[in-house]
């Protein structure tokens, strides 16, 4: 496999495939500040050193806390960097998630990410439906709407979704241009499948959240021993899976630590070979 596993066109930008999610340099529960500002620092540049230029970031992360590290530690932005924020929730006292999807929420939420990132126009936002544990059906026209006003009055350049349907992206595409969609999938969940494929036809980017797992990291003796073959860590074979499974797939492993984020970067240039993938394709869920 190439180099941060190659590129995909990302609205009118070409970005590399291996991307980073800055999610967990907040606090534990993606909540308050890092233990270590420095590090949290440290990780941002690294990753931008190692060629990645896609991050993808929220202003609910922390709240606030991500965006002010990313700009603190990497404005003036590269020109060839890409952000990439989400819209649709914010956190309570306690750090709970709630729904923040009003009009004027949107409008507020995406006010919130450029002031704390120091931008005037974001490169995109991705609309988080909220509610469920996983999609459910019904419009989000009244959710995506908001977002075009927000498009046209410039302060944000392409839209994607999250948690959605493709019946939810056909709606969505009706009323503008989607570049991308950010659900849960990874070795384990592959209830995807098939709209992966779908929006690799249609030259739309698959944005896999929780591509280890999530906060309970993937653990399998079957993916170990792959790994054990393949001298590499079983999260490096869990990356490189999610690079060979479609071409439209950007990832965005997250992490608090430069080592972890050198490895994340070089399972890039994993290849899985055959019997690597028949014996990962039994961890289907």
């Amino acid at each position: 496999m190439s180099k941060l596993g190659g590129t995909w066109q990302l609205g009118d930008r070409t970005v590399h495939r291996m991307g980073y999610g800055a999610m967990q340099l907040a606090g534990p529960g993606v909540f308050g500040p890092p233990k270590n500002r420095d590090s949290a620092l440290a990780v941002l540049r690294e990753a931008v050193a190692l060629g990645i230029d896609h991050i993808d970031t929220s202003d609910y992360y922390g709240p606030h806390v991500v965006n002010d590290l990313i700009r603190e530690a990497l404005a003036p932005y590269p020109e060839d960097l890409v952000l990439v924020t989400k819209l649709g929730a914010k956190r309570d006292d306690r750090g709970g998630w709630r729904a923040w999807d009003s009009p004027e929420a949107l409008e507020q939420g995406l006010r919130d990410n450029l002031e704390r990132l120091g931008l005037e126009t974001i490169y995109a936002a991705n609309m988080r439906i909220m509610g469920s544990q996983g999609p459910s059906e019904g419009s989000i026209a009244r959710f995506v709407e908001p977002l075009v006003r927000l498009k046209e009055q410039g302060l944000l350049r392409h839209i994607g979704l999250s948690n959605v349907t493709q019946w939810q992206v056909e709606e969505a595409r009706e009323l503008t241009e989607v570049i991308c969609v950010q659900n849960h999938y990874n070795l384990v969940h592959r209830a995807d499948d098939m709209l992966i494929d779908w929006l690799a036809r249609e030259g739309i980017a698959f944005v896999p959240f929780f591509p280890l797992g999530g906060f309970t990291p993937l653990q399998s003796d079957r993916l170990s021993a792959v790994a054990r073959r393949l001298e590499a860590t079983p999260m490096q074979v869990a990356l490189a899976w999610l690079l060979q499974r479609s071409p439209n797939i950007l990832l965005i492993p997250g992490t608090s630590s430069v080592a972890h984020l050198r490895e994340n970067v070089a399972a890039a240039e994993l290849d899985l070979d055959a019997d690597a993938l028949v014996e990962l394709d039994i961890l289907a869920g």
